[in-house]
């Protein structure tokens, strides 16, 4: 961002993309970011409904913003749209961040990464993951260095999935109603699922992450607010994000060149 918080026609534009992107502090964060490294590059928070999403994603082929991150609502609906990904992409079905390259888009994935870091920064070695979606994929593609343990409520599902993500010796645990389920022996817990309650589980680990937003409802929130665990969200994770995506673009030579180099 410029001194004055302007967009000029030398901005890189990126937008975030989300049902409820401007209620996020995300760009806000990742804005404060680009000014302290005196690039001249803005996020946008665009409000985007369900309906509106396929012609607002095909569009950007022909537009000024230079890409985009993808809340979790739409991950998986921007692969499909996509003219190449990453192997990660390909692996977990999903993209949660879009660089357009000519009139092509070039999907990657980031939030995992974040979310590994803000572990590993934390002293995370033992993870409990629940859940066997494009996130949970994404996070075992990403993840090195843990020792996982893997749950879910539907065991034939679980077990395609570690096959599927090459785990070599997996912990599979079923999680399901009725069930005492004891996580305290984990640093953390990862949620992935689709679980509509937790209430299974009488202790869960130090730490308990999901990639909900604050106004998406979580059973992991509900169950740790209920047990008096330390929970974080997506919001919580905010600065690794922003790092993250800072990084990735910087990786992919988006943010050349500082304001320093511009003429107005």
């Amino acid at each position: 961002m410029n001194n004055g918080n302007e967009i000029s026609h030398h901005t890189k534009l990126y937008g975030f993309i989300g049902e409820s992107a401007g209620q996020s502090s995300m760009s806000a964060t990742l804005n404060r970011l680009f000014k302290a490294n005196n690039k001249d590059a803005m996020m946008i928070p665009m409000n985007i409904r369900e309906d509106d999403f396929y012609f607002t994603a095909i569009n950007m082929k022909k537009s000024h913003v230079n890409g985009a991150l993808i809340s979790g609502e739409y991950v998986k609906n921007m692969v499909e749209i996509l003219d190449d990904s990453s192997e990660v992409v390909k692996m977990s079905g999903m993209c949660d961040i879009v660089l357009r390259e000519g009139q092509k888009l070039i999907g990657d994935v980031v939030t995992p990464l974040a979310m590994i870091k803000f572990l590993k920064n934390r002293g995370v070695k033992k993870v409990a993951l629940i859940g066997t979606g494009a996130y949970a994929k994404a996070f075992c593609c990403l993840a090195d260095g843990f020792e996982i343990s893997y749950f879910y409520d539907d065991l034939e599902k679980l077990m395609r999935f570690t096959v599927d993500m090459k785990v070599d010796n997996a912990d599979i645990n079923r999680i399901a109603e009725g069930m005492d389920v004891d996580f305290s022996a984990y640093d953390t817990v990862v949620d992935f699922s689709d679980l509509d309650t937790l209430g299974m589980v009488k202790r869960l680990g130090g730490i308990n992450l999901d990639m909900k937003s604050k106004n998406e409802f979580s059973s992991l929130k509900a169950r740790a607010y209920e047990l008096g665990a330390v929970y974080g969200s997506f919001d919580d994770m905010l600065d690794e994000l922003s790092g993250e995506v800072f990084g990735f673009l910087k990786e992919k030579k988006h943010l050349e060149y500082d304001k320093s180099d511009m003429r107005f």
